[in-house]
């Protein structure tokens, strides 16, 4: 069973990211994502990035997965 911790895993493991949140109940995930590897990449080039990172199991174990994606400066300035 996928779980958000297992993604949560897997993106952490395939790419360096200074805040990583994933929930979920099962079949339906949001992961709110922050990596200064964004930088400079429109906002599909970084849903691409951590698609590329989760690799097979976005097509046969995960059904579902929003994301808010954020470079340090972004997420830093959302949340003043």
């Amino acid at each position: 069973m996928v779980t958000p911790e297992s993604i949560r895993i897997d993106i952490d493991k395939g790419m360096k990211t200074s805040y990583l949140t994933v929930e979920g109940d099962g079949q339906h995930f949001e992961a709110v994502i922050v990596s200064e590897e964004f930088a400079g990449l429109s906002r599909i080039q970084r849903q691409q990035r951590v698609n590329k990172t989760l690799g097979e199991r976005m097509t046969t174990d995960i059904h579902a997965l929003s994301m808010k994606t954020f470079t340090p400066q972004e997420w830093q300035e959302k949340n003043k």
